[in-house]
């Protein structure tokens, strides 16, 4: 089995950290997303990682070549010209094979056994939720073969969320579909959509199942990747007992605290996600990611995005303040 990892976009959504930094490798519970994603699927029976990469791609590949001994090849995307454009560019290298494709923007919770055991050409992950109109979803006949997908939908009819993880049995159909769009230019808002070569797909008999998957992370936005990053300390990534314990330095767990980081007189968590090499001084942490190499002093932080190498100083005050006084800070 192939897998095609596209990863090409610009991140927009995460500036100013995509500036200097490819989405995939923003820093989460203690590594980047890519390695969550990597890691999630490390037992399948993989021949090939394929990386489809665009901006900043030279350090996507660095951190493979570097973290992970996989069989890896890396395809630059020079024209964004969407999700199925980026799948066709791995053609040359796919032999009617099966193919799994995870787009990058999320993580995810599910089973991932027995994906040649179908009684279907391909399998689309899903999600229900309660408002789908943000997304791509799909409808079901009786048998639960897919009928049709339908992208950003006006109605809550059809709650089935495609996930961006997707199975085929094999990979000449896909191909063959994506071609077809390429050749009519079926493009939506100048870009070639998975969904409308899966849609050809169907119409030409290719049978389509769903499997649900338990939890869906995204990775795509500052609210998000905190969100994400509380998940997955709460469940995976705590290391609080592992953890620094100076005196003076509070924990709350979970937290993940690289071993390299430094940290004085300062209360951690919870959900605190601290890099290699920060330096941490007198700061109250919470609900936030400080990426390798920050430094932070006389700071209280929530909710906040730190990036590799910043630098982040406040000022604490003290106070002897008498009774009905008011009190404000510029």
């Amino acid at each position: 089995m192939k897998v095609i990892i596209p990863l090409a976009g610009f991140g927009t959504r995460l500036r100013p950290h995509t500036y200097t930094k490819p989405k995939p490798l923003i820093n989460v519970a203690g590594k980047p997303v890519l390695g969550h994603l990597l890691d999630k699927i490390a037992g399948l029976d993989i021949d090939e990682y394929i990386f489809i990469v665009g901006y900043l791609g030279d350090q996507v590949e660095e951190y493979v070549n570097t973290k992970y001994k996989i069989p890896a090849r890396f395809i630059e995307q020079r024209e964004l010209l969407g999700q199925a454009h980026a799948i066709w560019l791995a053609r040359e290298y796919l032999k009617d094979e099966p193919v799994f494709i995870i787009f990058v923007d999320t993580l995810f919770e599910t089973n991932l056994s027995g994906l040649s055991q179908l009684d279907s050409d391909a399998l689309i992950f899903v999600k229900e939720v309660e408002d789908p109109r943000p997304f791509g979803v799909v409808t079901l006949d009786a048998q639960g073969y897919i009928t049709r997908f339908v992208e950003k939908p006006a109605t809550l009819d059809n709650k089935l969320v495609v996930v961006g993880l997707y199975y085929f049995e094999h990979s000449a159909p896909l191909v063959s579909a994506i071609d077809e769009l390429m050749s009519r230019k079926l493009m939506t808002k100048n870009e070639y959509f998975l969904a409308d070569a899966m849609q050809l797909m169907v119409e030409r008999g290719i049978k389509f199942k769903t499997r649900q998957v338990t939890e869906w992370l995204d990775c795509g936005r500052p609210d998000t990747v905190l969100a994400t990053n509380r998940y997955l300390l709460k469940h995976e990534n705590d290391n609080s007992e592992q953890a620094i314990h100076n005196e003076g330095v509070i924990i709350i767990p979970p937290v993940n605290i690289a071993p390299s980081a430094k940290i004085r007189n300062s209360v951690i968590g919870p959900y605190v996600t601290i890099g290699a090499n920060c330096v941490i001084d007198s700061c109250i942490l919470r609900d936030t990611i400080i990426d390798d190499g920050a430094r932070c002093a006389y700071s209280l932080l929530e909710q906040s995005l730190i990036g590799r190498n910043a630098v982040v100083e406040g000022r604490f005050r003290q106070l002897n303040v008498g009774d009905s006084s008011a009190v404000g800070f510029s």
